[in-house]
């Protein structure tokens, strides 16, 4: 019986496992869709408990499955609960959740990269974006195949403050893939060091929580996993468009083992190309002997925000496409024959 005047903790009536549920649903872990099931609900508590208190918060859940992580959500007495869930066959063992926390759960069979996540929680939970987060988290064991695409996607959502930001700074708890968990989390200098690196770390502080072993899971990954937590920034470490920082970023690392410059070369057409690559580190005052991991966010930001003073003055420099150059100058070899035509460079062969 709870003390007068507390509210009694939510607790989930007996429930079958979720091994049982596996079994009584005929469910199978599908290759295609990189899926891999945590059964052992001591390890979903501790996924849980990284997204901090979720008494009375609204989370979304992506890609519940079986519904294990969802377990040790509604047992930390979240006030909603919305699921969205691509694959119809965990629909109903997720109902059973749904009715044994009645007015708690809401289930959506759809595709977490094409929901609108923008009407996902009731407005009265938005705060201003300098305030402290809202109440509201996202958690998920994502699959291996959609985690980098849609951690891109929902980096552009807090650069725009637009998806689930709308809301304010809400938190995100999710799994990938331990070499990209290291990624996300790589220092300056690290080898782990990669354009998901400066994306995520100029916009959130990224803490990598833990590791679950590959044989947690059913059936078994080749690979262990990290449980990464993402608090957006209030300010921004580079203060430009999304679309400008990736371009940049996506540029210093197209050869990682090579100086930065000659990825940054790549931001320019051939007609002018080596300098305008000198202007810009010069502008930005980088080092064109660095390698692309060896640089810091500082240096990041300079070689953005000088890029930018360029694309201003020159706003043909933006949609240049150098990928569609090399296309292009591929074309024209094989219209005018491969005699007399200098051979592809390494860099055009790695591209």
């Amino acid at each position: 019986m709870a003390a007068p005047g507390k509210v009694a903790a939510f607790r989930l009536p007996p429930l079958p496992t979720i091994g049982e549920i596996i079994k009584l649903f005929r469910l199978k872990a599908l290759k295609q869709l990189s899926q891999n099931f945590l059964l052992d609900l001591r390890l979903t508590d501790k996924i849980v408990k990284q997204a901090g208190e979720l008494k009375n918060a609204h989370v979304c859940e992506v890609g519940p499955g079986p519904g294990g992580i969802t377990r040790s959500i509604l047992s930390a007495g979240v006030e909603q609960l919305l699921l969205i869930e691509k694959d119809a066959r965990f629909i109903p063992g997720l109902q059973i959740l749904s009715e044994a926390a009645p007015g708690r759960v809401r289930i959506v069979h759809g595709d977490i990269l094409t929901y609108k996540m923008e009407k996902a929680f009731p407005k009265h939970l938005k705060k201003s974006w300098e305030d402290e987060p809202p109440d509201i988290h996202i958690i998920g064991n994502l699959p291996f195949s959609v985690s980098t695409p849609l951690i891109i996607k929902w980096l552009e959502n807090v650069s725009k403050r637009d998806g689930p930001f709308i809301y304010g700074r809400t938190q995100m708890t999710l799994t990938f893939q331990k070499e990209v968990g290291e990624r996300l989390t790589a220092n300056p200098g690290s080898n782990q060091r990669s354009r998901l690196s400066i994306m995520a770390q100029h916009l959130c502080t990224v803490e990598n929580c833990f590791i679950i072993p590959g044989q947690a899971f059913v059936p078994k990954p080749e690979v262990d996993v990290s449980v990464v937590h993402f608090t957006p920034l209030v300010q921004p470490k580079i203060q430009q468009p999304f679309e400008l920082v990736e371009k940049v970023v996506q540029s210093v690392f197209q050869f990682r083992r090579k100086y930065c410059f000659r990825g940054i070369e790549t931001l320019f057409p051939e007609n002018g190309r080596l300098k305008r690559t000198e202007q810009l580190m010069m502008t930005a005052d980088v080092d064109p002997t660095l390698r692309p991991f060896q640089l810091s966010m500082s240096q990041f930001r300079n070689l953005c925000n000088a890029y930018r003073k360029m694309c201003d003055e020159d706003p043909s420099l933006f949609v240049f496409n150098y990928r569609e150059e090399l296309r292009q100058k591929k074309k024209t070899r094989s219209l005018l024959g491969s005699t007399g035509q200098p051979e592809q460079t390494e860099e055009e062969n790695h591209l």
